[in-house]
């Protein structure tokens, strides 16, 4: 959002909370507090930052580039430092479309399309999606064409060099709990420096986030020239001082009471280096996989009625034995996993027809929910619903139950079969998401799994914003891997999911 318009938001939010700026002026306020809480629909999120307060005023905020938008246009403090559809179509609303968001650059369907055209900016006010313009590599191993073209940009030429440019439509990633990433964007193209040593993990973070926000100053806000080395290094710095994680909970109250350690402060002490806990057997330290990656509220599914002091704590402690109960699923509902590109094509794993994993398989960082060294996968969500495309009977029930935009689809060709060996391949993407950067066939639809702590601040879900809220999310995983949950552990994981 603009500078001006995103004070006034930030400002609006700060006065309901009854809380104003150091300055005492509830018009510009500088900084949030540590812990300050925004509602959500499953209760309250908060960010603690390791500075002490989240400085408000420096260059993550300020327009470093031409059409208005900085930093915070996308990464807002109130939707865990990410974006939320909802929020998009509300500043369309306020703004006429005129809010810098809507830049035509990348915030409309196709560059081409005039701000402000509320048709022009459908996927971005649906599924708050952002166009990716990526030029097919030189080298690349197959051949792609589109075959549904809802915008008319899906693959168009580029200027300089005449390759194909696609346009693939990606939610933001948020700006915040970044001291635990193995890989920078959906796709890794900004991981330009390997996170996967714990020596050298810091100042590689460093090295791929300064290389990022250059890139999103002259890209997102079309900057005339790059960022100075002091804006870059603050922004840097602010990025990594920040932990988004949720507070409360509308039902089970704070969730760091009766022993749970949910919240941003204990994140922002958790312990953390490439490869801890990695499913795949690489901890450097040589320990062993434990699939209860999360322990957080592990204390309340001891919890019974005797605990409950007044009637408001006994429905408290429900509400707090559900949220453990989904935990505990997560940790340990055998789940079998089949034609996933990144772990059935796994040759560390053998190559597995199917095998039995959990949640933790692919979320294995203790208490933060992603992969602890770089692991794309594709379990489904980049294949489109368009009838009759998708071969793959389990991933045509698991998308079924997403509400996919209308994304352009394209046909990849040139691939062997990664589950049939010796067959090659044709299939229906809306994502080839790695491959685009690699131009390796075995890439082909993978991209990384998010931090997952601070979701419900920052629906809708999956890169491409398949699913409108967490209930689809657990939906699309209980069809495409066969999992059979009951009703009651759908509630449970949803419940466990919203307290992260």
């Amino acid at each position: 959002m603009s500078h001006r318009f995103q004070r006034r938001h930030l400002c609006a939010i700060v006065a309901a909370l009854f809380v104003v700026s150091a300055s005492g002026s509830a018009d510009e306020p500088t900084f949030l507090p540590n812990m300050l809480p925004f509602p959500n629909g499953s209760g309250l999120a908060a960010t603690f930052s390791t500075a002490g307060n989240v400085d408000l005023q420096g260059p993550f905020f300020q327009s470093l580039g031409t059409n208005g938008r900085s930093c915070g246009t996308c990464h807002l403090a109130d939707q865990a430092f990410g974006i939320s559809a909802a929020d998009v179509r509300e500043r369309f609303k306020k703004t006429h479309g005129r809010d810098p968001l809507f830049a035509p650059v990348d915030g409309a369907n196709c560059p081409t399309n005039h701000q402000g055209s509320r048709s022009g900016h459908s996927l971005l006010l649906g599924s708050g999606l952002i166009r990716v313009g990526l030029a097919l590599p030189a080298n690349a191993q197959f051949t792609i064409s589109v075959v549904h073209d809802p915008y008319g940009c899906a693959i168009t030429p580029d200027a300089a060099t005449g390759l194909p440019v696609v346009s693939v439509y990606r939610r933001p990633l948020p700006t915040t709990n970044l001291t635990f990433l193995s890989a920078i964007m959906f796709d890794g193209r900004e991981t330009i420096a390997p996170l996967n040593n714990g020596q050298s993990f810091l100042a590689n973070l460093v090295t791929d986030l300064t290389h990022q926000a250059i890139d999103a100053t002259n890209i997102h806000a079309q900057g005339a020239h790059p960022p100075t080395a002091a804006q870059l290094t603050d922004i840097v710095n602010f990025e990594l001082s920040l932990f988004t994680a949720q507070r409360s909970d509308r039902r089970a109250g704070s969730l760091t009471q009766r022993g749970a350690q949910g919240g941003a402060a204990y994140l922002a002490s958790q312990q953390y280096y490439p490869g801890i806990n990695d499913s795949l057997g690489a901890d450097p330290t040589g320990e062993p996989f434990d699939a209860s990656a999360m322990t957080l509220f592990a204390p309340w599914a001891k919890l019974t009625d005797r605990d409950a002091w007044t009637p408001q704590d006994g429905e408290r402690n429900e509400a707090r034995r559900a949220i453990a109960a989904g935990e505990r699923l997560f940790n340990t509902f055998n789940i079998s996993i089949t034609n996933v590109r990144g772990l059935n094509d796994n040759a560390m794993l053998g190559n597995p027809t199917s095998f039995v994993g959990h949640c933790t398989s692919c979320h294995d960082t203790p208490d933060v929910g992603n992969h602890s060294l770089p692991l794309p996968l594709d379990i489904g969500t980049g294949h489109t619903s368009l009838p009759n495309l998708e071969s793959d009977r389990d991933i045509a029930a698991g998308v079924a139950q997403l509400g996919m935009p209308n994304l352009p689809v394209f046909l990849i060709n040139g691939c062997p079969n990664p589950f049939n060996h010796g067959q090659p391949a044709s299939f229906y993407t809306t994502d080839p998401g790695k491959a685009l950067v690699t131009g390796q066939c075995s890439d082909l639809n993978r991209v990384k799994g998010p931090v997952l702590r601070g979701l419900a601040a920052r629906a809708p879900y999956f890169h491409n914003g398949g699913a409108e809220g967490l209930r689809e999310v657990v939906n699309f995983y209980n069809e495409r891997f066969k999992m059979e949950l009951t009703a009651k552990q759908k509630n449970e994981l949803i419940a466990f999911l919203n307290s992260l």
